[in-house]
């Protein structure tokens, strides 16, 4: 959870990629409010609003850079990618 602080409030930009690397869905603009773990303290949940977020299993092998958090879930050939980015639309 320590990673993503200085992603939090601010524009990001986000997407779940597979194992290929192509997009699952397209890069969509977000701001992340909070994180938390679930109750069972499998996944870490990164939320967008109150209802919206992406839940990241705890095992998942996590990179970071300046502008970028991905953390890459192996079991599901996955990788969650929060980039920051400029600007809100979504």
């Amino acid at each position: 959870m320590k990673s993503l602080e200085s992603f939090i409030l601010g524009n990001v930009e986000v997407s779940i990629l597979d194992e290929e690397g192509e997009d699952r869905a397209p890069f969509v603009k977000k701001e992340i409010v909070k994180t938390e773990l679930c109750p069972d303290r499998t996944h870490l949940r990164i939320y967008f609003n109150r209802h919206q977020f992406f839940a990241v299993p705890l095992s998942a092998e996590v990179a970071i850079s300046d502008d970028i958090w991905s953390a890459y879930d192996k079991q599901a050939g996955l990788t969650y990618v929060v980039k920051k980015g400029s600007g809100l639309s979504g």
